[in-house]
């Protein structure tokens, strides 16, 4: 029968020597662990199209597959477990006890006269290494398998009609429920999203405050000039005050706790009583009041999300936070897409995470690639020298890629490893500052008189 399939061109999965002599297939179902016998493997070898063309057919799909034995779960929470755990590929202690029991039992020293199909290959292998049982997952498993899905409710005769949609209904909740639960190192879609919108707030706190100094500046030009660096302070000033020439001494107490200095408040007051600013009609000083609310709102929830930011990287990375601050952590999972992208980097890319245009710019012309991207942000860049800052950054950049491996991969939430790096980087820096000043150091002979550098350097060649 074996040579006239394959005189067909249908064609068998395995050769004569490798065809079992006998066959069971494993189903996980929503209920319990279901094993099945599959008859007359001899007759049909491992035909897939043989197998198809009855699966439709219960009768004659009847005649192959035989159940062999069934283990219900035993509550909701042993069904969950064990759905997880054939979903990663791992065979539970209930799995191996099933199979051990219904399975025929293997002589030491003798090849097994049977195989085990399973549906993924994963579990497959988990299987075979821990109890030698041979197992094989490929289209002829998975046509029996959808047979045995199509059909189960007709082999398992205890169920009453309707009773395998309710297990169904209520695993597939339940294991879904479990998929999205709270993991730490999903919450950096969170940081992603916070440092996108502090970005988006200061372009439009931005907008607002010069809006604001264009409408209301022509009426009291003079507070532009007094309150020129802060427009948060400018929008509440303008709040305050708003008609100028209604400014007295009592506005010089509120005025006061929004500059913070009576006598520059007091100067406010004054200049209002002599400005010579036009007067705003009601409805343009309206709008002037409604740009400075919203440079108002928007700056006071600003500041609301920042510490929002601060507690969410702490929690997502605490060691990449402790080193580098949370901001400049916060950019950079961002920019790699997540905490584990960012993991996954090795130091010399996350080094110029931010500068690639610069990084194509360099590769283009054969100018000199950047020496940093994001972390130029931190605050060891900052304090390094110009011709110590590429050493810094290199060292930073793989501080920072430790760190974030531990807190990707890591199991503790304490920060304690970024402070220890952190540690070592101000150390360092210190050790980078002394060979600076040493190299800086004037060469002065033994008479005491400064010598030329250069004429130095061609006395000790």
């Amino acid at each position: 029968v074996i040579i006239t399939e394959l005189n067909r061109g249908i064609g068998l999965s395995f050769s004569f020597s490798t065809i079992p002599m006998a066959m069971f297939v494993l189903y996980e179902s929503s209920s319990g662990y279901a094993l099945f016998d599959v008859h007359g493997l001899n007759e049909i070898g491992q035909n897939v199209e043989a197998v198809q063309s009855s699966v439709s057919d219960l009768a004659r799909f009847g005649q192959v597959v035989k159940l062999t034995a069934f283990h219900p779960w035993q509550t909701a929470q042993d069904a969950l477990n064990q759905v997880n755990a054939v979903s990663e590929g791992f065979m539970s202690e209930e799995l191996r006890s099933f199979l051990e029991l219904n399975l025929p039992k293997a002589e030491e020293g003798k090849e097994t006269k049977f195989s085990l199909g399973v549906s993924d290959p994963k579990l497959g292998s988990c299987i075979s290494e821990a109890t030698k049982i041979p197992c094989q997952s490929n289209e002829f498993v998975q046509e029996l398998l959808r047979g045995v899905r199509q059909h189960f409710d007709s082999f398992i005769n205890d169920f009453k009609p309707g009773g395998l949609e309710k297990p169904q209904v209520g695993l597939a909740l339940s294991y879904s429920r479990a998929k999205v639960k709270y993991n730490v190192n999903k919450e950096d879609h969170m940081v992603i999203q916070t440092i996108s919108l502090l970005d988006t707030l200061d372009k439009d706190i931005n907008s607002y405050a010069m809006r604001t100094r264009e409408w209301y500046s022509p009426h009291f030009p003079e507070l532009d000039k007094i309150v020129n660096y802060d427009n948060y302070m400018y929008a509440q000033a303008s709040k305050i005050i708003e008609d100028k020439s209604k400014l007295s001494e009592e506005h010089v107490t509120i005025l006061t706790e929004v500059l913070g200095d009576e006598d520059k408040a007091r100067e406010l007051v004054e200049a209002g009583q002599a400005s010579m600013g036009p007067d705003l009609s009601p409805l343009d000083l309206l709008h002037a009041q409604t740009f400075a609310q919203g440079v108002i709102d928007l700056t006071d929830y600003r500041k609301k999300l920042y510490d929002y930011l601060v507690v969410k990287v702490k929690d997502v990375a605490p060691n990449l936070a402790a080193l580098i601050g949370e901001t400049v952590a916060a950019r950079l999972i961002s920019h790699a897409g997540s905490l584990r992208n960012l993991a996954k980097h090795p130091s010399s890319t996350l080094q110029i995470l931010g500068a690639e245009r610069a990084l194509r710019r360099a590769l283009r012309t054969g100018g000199k690639t950047p020496k940093h991207g994001l972390i130029f942000h931190s605050s060891f860049i900052g304090r390094a020298s110009a011709r110590n800052k590429g050493r810094m950054a290199r060292c930073l950049a793989a501080k920072c890629s430790i760190a974030a491996r531990v807190d990707y991969f890591g199991d503790s939430s304490s920060a304690d490893f970024g402070e220890k790096l952190r540690e070592r980087l101000d150390s360092l820096h210190n050790v980078y500052a002394m060979e600076e000043v040493l190299e800086d150091e004037e060469i002065v002979d033994a008479s005491g008189e400064e010598i030329d550098e250069e004429e130095a350097a061609d006395d000790v060649e």
